[in-house]
């Protein structure tokens, strides 16, 4: 699944979620940089996707941010 599509598959959540926060966080970069993964450009106007290594990064601040978020919960 390219950036693109996991954008428009998931444009709720990516709205529920402070992309700055987690592209400095996860990432060390700034939110435009992640908006332009997302959007397959990248500042310079040339495509662009993210690399394996990206993804696996990306893939690795849902689930901590899910493993947070079900143990903030467990706490109410």
């Amino acid at each position: 699944m390219t950036s693109k599509e996991f954008k428009q598959k998931n444009i709720d959540l990516l709205l529920d979620i402070n992309v700055a926060r987690l592209a400095r966080r996860y990432f060390g970069r700034s939110s435009g940089w992640l908006y332009h993964k997302f959007d397959g450009i990248d500042g310079n106007g040339k495509e662009t996707d993210f690399t394996p290594e990206e993804r696996e990064l990306f893939k690795g601040a849902l689930c901590d941010l899910a493993d947070r978020l079900r143990r903030a919960a467990e706490e109410i």
